[in-house]
C-alpha cells in the first residue's frame, strides 16, 4: 500500500555554511572516506579552531540543522550518507575502506560523491535475501544483484519531512533512515510496506534509486561547494 511520494528527500543536501560548519562538515566526510569510522571530535579542534570556534560548537550547530548527528557520548553517529554506527548497509570503497551507509538512498549515493566506485552488500528486512549493488565511479551507473532488485524510499509518517532546512520536523536518522531499504523483488517491497501502517513510501525501481541518491549527494563535496565558509 503506497501511500504518496517523498517529495522533500529530491532536493540535494547541501553544505552548511559559516562559522567553520561546512569545513568541519567536509572534514567529518573525509574522514568516513578515508578510514570509514568518523574523527573524534579532538581530531576536529584545529580545523574548528582557524574559525575562532571550538570543535563542540560547531558539531552542535551540525547536529541542530541535521547535517550529521553526536550522540549523548559526544560521538558522531552520521554523517549523512555515512554511519558512524553499524546498519545493514555495508559501502565497499574501492581503494578505501567498508563504511556504513545510513540507508539504501545514502549507500547509492556515495560513489558519485566521492567520485569512486563502490560496491553495496546489504539485505532485505522482509526475507533476509542479500542484496548487492556495484555503483561504478560516475554514480550513475550500477550493476544489481539480484536482477529484481527494487529500493523503498519510505519514512515515518509523524516525521513530516527529514534532512536540513527550514521544513525539518525530525532528524532524517530517526525518521527516514530506516524506512529506505534493498528489496529482492518489488513483491517483498510491498508486502514490506503493508505490514508497516506507520510508514509511508514508495518502491522505486534501480534507476530512479540511484537517480535519487546521486541528486541528494552527489554536489557535496564538488569544487562547487567548496567555497569558503562565511
Amino acid at each position: 500500500m503506497l501511500r504518496g511520494r517523498n517529495r522533500f528527500r529530491v532536493v540535494g543536501r547541501q553544505p552548511p555554511v559559516g562559522d567553520g560548519m561546512r569545513a568541519v562538515h567536509q572534514r567529518v566526510l573525509r574522514s568516513f572516506a578515508a578510514t570509514g569510522h568518523a574523527p573524534p571530535a579532538a581530531d576536529l579542534a584545529e580545523t574548528a579552531a582557524r574559525y575562532g570556534t571550538t570543535a563542540g560548537a560547531v558539531l552542535d550547530a551540525l547536529h541542530a540543522g541535521d547535517y550529521l548527528q553526536v550522540g549523548p557520548d559526544g560521538q558522531i553517529r552520521a554523517a549523512y550518507p555515512f554511519s558512524g554506527v553499524p546498519t545493514p548497509h555495508l559501502v565497499d570503497i574501492d581503494g578505501g575502506p567498508r563504511a556504513h551507509a545510513m540507508c539504501a538512498i545514502d549507500a547509492l549515493g556515495t560513489a558519485a560523491m566521492l567520485g569512486t566506485g563502490v560496491t553495496i552488500t546489504s539485505v532485505d528486512p522482509h526475507t533476509g535475501e542479500a542484496v548487492t549493488v556495484i555503483v561504478r565511479a560516475d554514480g550513475k551507473t550500477a550493476a544489481w544483484q539480484p536482477a529484481t532488485a527494487v529500493v523503498f524510499d519510505g519514512r515515518l509518517i509523524s516525521g513530516e519531512a527529514c534532512g536540513p532546512g527550514p521544513v525539518v520536523r525530525a532528524a532524517a536518522a530517526e525518521a527516514c533512515c530506516g524506512y529506505m531499504n534493498f528489496f529482492g523483488t518489488r513483491a517483498s517491497a510491498a508486502a514490506w510496506d503493508a505490514a508497516h501502517p506507520g510508514v509511508t513510501g514508495e518502491i522505486l525501481g534501480q534507476a530512479a534509486a540511484l537517480r535519487l541518491g546521486v541528486d541528494i549527494f552527489g554536489e557535496l563535496l564538488s569544487e562547487a561547494s567548496n567555497g569558503p565558509d562565511r
